[in-house]
C-alpha cells in the first residue's frame, strides 16, 4: 500500500483502541470458514485457509511491501525493504532446496514453481512491474490492504481479476511464442551449488543496496520507534520488517508441506474471472488455458476446492483481523478520480501481466526463486525495470512517490 492510499483513507483509530466488532467479525469468519471448508473439502484445506490468514496477519503487521520497497529504492536509494526481501529469500532457499531435491516433505510429495523464460514471461513481468506501481500494490499487497480496509484496493482487485481472465484467454497465443525450457537450478546443478549461487546473489544485492543507501544518505535509515512492546506488539503490531521476512519464509515452507507446492496468489484470480465470464455468457471453458482435466474440474467445481482461492480468502480475513487489532480498520468510499483511474489501469496490468509471467511477486518471484527456478530471477529483473517506469508515471495520476519507507506495506 502506498502513501497515496493512506491519504485517501481516514485517520486510523487511536493506537490504544482495538476495534472489537471488526476483530470479532473477522475471527468468527475465519473460524466458521475453517469449519465449513473442513467439512465440505478436507481438514487439510481448512488448515490452508487458516495458513492464508496467518500470511495476511504477517503481511499487515509487518507492512511487508514489495511495491513500496522497490519504489523507495528507485526514488531515493532506501534499501531496507529490498534487504528484507533478500533475507526472506535466503531463509526460503535453505528450507526449500533440500525438500525439493528429495521430492517429498514429511511424506507429502512436493514440486516447485518452475517455469520457462520466454517472451510471455518477459512481457508479462514488465507489464506487472509498471502496473504494481500505478495500482499501488502487488498481488499480496492488494489482498492484505483490501482486507485491512482500503476500498481503493478493492477496485484494484476487481480489475486484477478481469485482467487475469483476459490473460487466461490469450495465454495459448503467448505460449506459442519464443521460450526456453524450464530450468531448475536444484535439479540441474544440485542443492549445494544452487544454494551457493542464490545465497551469494542475495548477499550481493543486500550489500549493494546498503552501499548505495549510505552513498546517497550517509547512513542507513534508522529504526522507527514502536508504539507497543512485548505481547501487545506481537498481537497488534507493528512488527519489524525483518520479522515479517522470517515469518513469510517459514509460512511459505509450511505451504509447501501442506499443499505440495509453494505459495501462490494470482491463479485464483484467473479462475474467479473465468467463472464470472461463464456466468455472463462467455464460453471461458473453451479457452485452451482450461483444457486440461484439472482445469475443467476447477471451472466446474467450487472455489473452496481450489487451494490458492481458499488461501487468498484467508489472507483478506487475516489482514482484516490484524487491522482491527491494530485499531486501523477504517474503510472509506472516498477515492480521488485520478487515483481510481490508476487503480483500474494498474489492476488490469497486474492481472494480465501475472498470467503471462506464470505468477506475480509471490508465485513467480518469491516462490519461483525459492523453487530454484531461473525464471524467478528473470521475473525480478524485468519487473523491477517495469517498476522504474511505473514509479515515474505515478505523479500523472496524482500519486505520491515517497522518499522513505513507511509503515504502509505495498
Amino acid at each position: 500500500m502506498s502513501a497515496s492510499l493512506m491519504a485517501a483513507a481516514p485517520a486510523p483509530a487511536r493506537a490504544t483502541d482495538i476495534q472489537s466488532p471488526a476483530a470479532l467479525g473477522a475471527a468468527a469468519l475465519l473460524l466458521l470458514g475453517a469449519l465449513a471448508i473442513g467439512q465440505a473439502v478436507s481438514p487439510r484445506q481448512a488448515a490452508l485457509y487458516l495458513l492464508g490468514a496467518a500470511l495476511g496477519l504477517v503481511l499487515y503487521h509487518a507492512a511487508f511491501g514489495f511495491t513500496s520497497a522497490w519504489r523507495v529504492f528507485i526514488a531515493d536509494r532506501r534499501g531496507e525493504g529490498l534487504r528484507a526481501q533478500m533475507l526472506m529469500l535466503g531463509i526460503a532457499v535453505l528450507l526449500f532446496f533440500p525438500a525439493l531435491s528429495a521430492g517429498s516433505l514429511w511424506g507429502q510429495p512436493v514440486t516447485g514453481n518452475v517455469s520457462p523464460i520466454g517472451l510471455s514471461l518477459l512481457f508479462g513481468a514488465f507489464v506487472f512491474g509498471i502496473g504494481m506501481q500505478i495500482a499501488g500494490g502487488c498481488a499480496s499487497g492488494t489482498l492484505y490492504t483490501a482486507g485491512g480496509g482500503s476500498v481503493r484496493m478493492l477496485l484494484v482487485l476487481a480489475f486484477f481479476i478481469i485482467g487475469s481472465a483476459l490473460g487466461a484467454a490469450h495465454f495459448h497465443w503467448w505460449q506459442a511464442q519464443w521460450h526456453l525450457r524450464p530450468i531448475s537450478l536444484v535439479q540441474d546443478w544440485g542443492v549445494g551449488p544452487a544454494l551457493a549461487l542464490n545465497l551469494g546473489l542475495f548477499a550481493l544485492i543486500a550489500l549493494g543496496t546498503a552501499w548505495l543507501e549510505r552513498r546517497r544518505h550517509g547512513a542507513l535509515v534508522a529504526a522507527r520507534p514502536a508504539p507497543r512492546q512485548g505481547l501487545a506488539r506481537v498481537l497488534r503490531g507493528p512488527w519489524p520488517v525483518l520479522a515479517g521476512a522470517v515469518a513469510l519464509a517459514l509460512l511459505n515452507f509450511v505451504t509447501l508441506a501442506l499443499a505440495g507446492k509453494p505459495w501462490g496468489i494470482t491463479s485464483a484470480f484467473a479462475l474467479w474471472g473465468s467463472k464470472a465470464a461463464i456466468a455472463v455468457g462467455i464460453d471461458a471453458a473453451s479457452w485452451p488455458y482450461w483444457s486440461t482435466p484439472q482445469g475443467q474440474a476447477a471451472l466446474q467445481g467450487s472455489v473452496l476446492r481450489d487451494i490458492t482461492s481458499v488461501m487468498d480468502f484467508g489472507i483478506v480475513l487475516g489482514a482484516m483481523l490484524a487491522a482491527a487489532l491494530a485499531g486501523r480498520f477504517s474503510p472509506s468510499l472516498r477515492v480521488p478520480l485520478r487515483s481510481a483511474l490508476a487503480a483500474v489501469i494498474g489492476g488490469l496490468m497486474l492481472g494480465y501481466g501475472a498470467r503471462l509471467a506464470y505468477g506475480c511477486n509471490i508465485g513467480a518471484y518469491f516462490s519461483g526463486i525459492a523453487s530454484g527456478s531461473l525464471h524467478g530471477w528473470a521475473w525480478m529483473a524485468v519487473a523491477f525495470a517495469g517498476s522504474v517506469i511505473g514509479t515515474r508515471l505515478r505523479p500523472l495520476f496524482g500519486l505520491e512517490v515517497e522518499r522513505t519507507p513507511r509503515q504502509t506495506g505495498c
